[in-house]
């Protein structure tokens, strides 16, 4: 194991210094109002001078950083020295009005649970094993809190003792959950990261043939003029065989230059009739016929003969979400996949299976995750159930789709199930 990993601040995920500050104010302020309620309303003696002057050295400390402390984004270095002295001044107050017996004590593991939100597994065990020292300290050495009646309050070492084993219960517990949360929030922002590239790349594709066709429609009439000209030029010259062969060579390639622009504008007339839409039956061949000039695995389309043929907007997140499917279904079947089409007035229905090893018990919940690890090797977390599978789901629920993943197909393998209500397209 790399341990310098384990010192890295989250990425996409560093304290926010105005937050850290804002946090640090309430707690400066609920200690002070709760100081004073203490021992003043309720009546209850301890050290109340130097609980003051506790609060005021935070108080100093978060002045310092608000006005001091550069930076907005705080890292591993700066986030963790606050949060290190947030739990030694948290602690000296508590040594100083009770110990872990004041009911305030479960507040020690703030600072630890701020840590594994925001900065490394490596700074989140420190300040997590610091935790749980100085609550043991506070346990057995510290001021006695007086009771409402004047006597010193007191429990039995028993009840001490299950008071700290309660809160570093609780200390473990919220610690992994922050760390989980900041790693699959990391996960997720990555994964939403590469699909904004996909779709920007697709639509930057589109862009590039439109400018293609305007550049071709523009360079049209110069090029005839050219080639008006260039004969014009032939037929003053006559037979003068010094200039009839460059002229001769400048009407061939004028042509040439014009069937060339001819070939772009009539394609890309095509694909804005063939963008505008599409028979689903239609873009699903399509798709399969990409996956047959680089597999001899046997695909098959089947589709239900209903009258109602449904045409949908060939967008770039139903090719990617569609493609990534059945190129699953292709990577993972032994020899065959059988794509099925139904279609109705009230709902599309499209069935991808194939005769492979089929989803794993332990991952098919967690498809569409962005990461995610299997026990199979054959499946592992780079086989594309992972991100590409994250991908493809993401795009496809936003043209409406509704995913099913199952374990078995009628041919052994996975199935996934595509559904969409039939009004989110064009009837033709």
């Amino acid at each position: 194991m790399d341990f310098s990993t384990l010192f890295r601040t989250k990425e996409n995920l560093n304290l926010d210094k105005s937050t850290l500050t804002i946090l640090r104010y309430i707690a400066i302020f609920g200690q002070f109002i709760a100081v004073n309620i203490v021992f003043f309303y309720l009546d209850l003696k301890f050290p109340i001078k130097e609980s003051y002057v506790v609060i005021f050295i935070g108080l100093l400390t978060n002045l310092f950083l608000q006005f001091k402390v550069k930076v907005n984004q705080l890292k591993d270095t700066y986030a963790s020295l606050f949060l290190l002295y947030d739990l030694f001044q948290l602690s000296a107050l508590l040594y100083l009005t009770g110990g872990i017996l004041n009911p305030f004590s479960i507040l020690m593991i703030i600072p630890t649970i701020v840590s594994s939100t925001f900065l490394s597994m490596g700074t989140t065990i420190i300040l997590g094993l610091i935790t749980s020292f100085l609550l043991f300290v506070i346990s057995f050495t510290h001021f006695p809190l007086p009771g409402l009646d004047s006597n010193i309050f007191s429990v039995p070492n028993y009840y001490t003792i299950g008071i700290l084993i309660s809160i570093l219960i609780g200390l473990i517990f919220l610690s992994y959950f922050g760390i989980r949360f900041a790693g699959e929030t990391k996960k997720r922002s990555e994964a939403l990261n590469k699909l904004q590239e996909v779709i920007s790349k697709e639509y930057e594709l589109e862009s590039l043939g439109g400018q293609a066709a305007a550049a071709a429609h523009s360079l049209g009439t110069p090029l005839a003029t050219i080639s008006v000209v260039a004969k014009e030029l032939k037929k003053e010259i006559g037979d003068e065989k010094e200039y009839s062969k460059d002229i001769d060579l400048l009407i061939s390639q004028t042509k040439r230059c014009s069937e060339i622009l001819k070939k772009i504008s009539k394609k890309q007339i095509e694909e804005d009739n063939f963008l505008s839409s599409i028979k689903f039956e239609d873009l699903l061949q399509e798709i399969i016929d990409s996956f047959k000039e680089t597999t001899s695995k046997h695909i098959k389309l089947l589709v239900d003969n209903d009258e109602n043929k449904i045409a949908i907007k060939r967008t770039p997140e139903m090719i990617y979400g569609l493609r990534n499917f059945v190129g699953n279904a292709v990577k993972f079947s032994k020899s065959k996949v059988i794509i099925s089409l139904k279609s109705d007035k009230k709902i599309i229905e499209i069935k991808i299976n194939d005769d492979g090893p089929g989803i794993p018990e332990d991952i098919i919940q967690k498809i569409g995750e962005p990461y995610i690890k299997s026990k199979s090797q054959e499946l592992s977390s780079n086989s594309g159930l992972g991100l590409g599978s994250f991908l493809g789901k993401t795009l496809l629920e936003r043209q409406g789709a509704k995913l099913i993943f199952r374990r078995n197909s009628e041919l052994g393998g996975a199935l996934v199930i595509l559904t969409w209500p039939s009004k989110n397209f064009i009837d033709s």
